[in-house]
């Protein structure tokens, strides 16, 4: 029996409306991450425990602080909430996101179009740079690197980087930059890389810092943003507008100090600002 064109209508409207109604639910769905975090009264932050200056577990007080933990606390203060932070590795950072155990990433991730493909970041709160941390007797241009066995944390910018510009090199991937150290330190390999202030850190803590050395040419440069889950505009937007505060009241240049100025592990002249894109 065939359908009137009335009741062919009425489907076609009926079915519009279907979809409308879902994808308005959907948005709304999404669009609700900020209010959620506010009503939950804790804000989840994917953050490195095994990065130091970024990320590390405190040997006295057995808590995770660095670089991106003080901004993680400033957020967090600035939302009205809780802190709690996931403890993660490179590779785990977007998963964490995606799947809703984290709602922010600040774990020193570089803002890149791949990401950016899958996740949002807020403006650019840290500036860095990839270098090599190698023996001390090693060469010191890059390019004499170019067919070495390189170690680099896995997931990382600094391992697509070596696979762009030394396609002939063999690059060896680690969970972490303490691996990779010990792969370096074993001979395993002939240099590693990760952003200067990781490596300075961990050159800075290590007992036998005296036989390595920090090549002074840059790999790449890198820009470190705030990750956030997909279509959240309002939980961008109170990330970002904290990020330029942070800038103009002059607390972020104090965080900065407090890890990177010349007293510390990895003294580094500050080079940036926190600024609106």
């Amino acid at each position: 029996m065939m359908a009137t064109k009335t009741q062919s209508t009425k489907k076609t409207i009926l079915a519009l409306g279907v979809i409308l109604a879902t994808s308005f639910m959907s948005v709304q769905a999404q669009a609700d991450q900020l209010a959620d975090i506010k009503a939950a009264g804790v804000v989840k932050v994917a953050t490195f425990d095994a990065n130091p200056p970024f990320g590390s577990v405190d040997a006295k007080t057995h808590q995770i602080v660095g670089y991106d933990v003080d901004f993680a606390q400033a957020l967090a203060k600035s939302l009205g909430v809780k802190l709690e932070l996931v403890a993660t590795n490179p590779a785990n950072r977007i998963p964490l996101l995606q799947s809703g155990k984290a709602d922010l990433i600040v774990a020193d991730i570089t803002i890149t179009p791949e990401r950016a493909q899958v996740i949002d970041f807020s403006v650019p709160y840290f500036v860095t740079g990839q270098q090599f941390l190698v023996p001390v007797s090693s060469p010191d241009k890059l390019e004499e690197y170019s067919r070495a066995r390189i170690g680099a944390v896995k997931g990382t910018t600094g391992e697509q980087a070596l696979h762009q510009r030394f396609p002939q090199s063999r690059v060896l991937a680690y969970d972490d930059i303490p691996l990779a150290l010990t792969a370096l330190r074993n001979g395993n390999v002939q240099a590693i890389t990760q952003d200067s202030t990781i490596l300075a850190g961990l050159l800075g803590g290590a007992p036998d810092k005296a036989q390595f050395k920090i090549l002074p040419d840059l790999l790449s440069k890198e820009e470190i943003g705030v990750g956030v889950k997909k279509g959240e505009p309002a939980l961008l937007k109170a990330v970002n507008d904290e990020l330029l505060r942070l800038e103009s009241s002059g607390q972020a240049g104090k965080i900065y100090d407090v890890w990177f100025d010349p007293e510390t592990k990895n003294p580094q002249p500050r080079t940036f600002k926190i600024e609106a894109r």
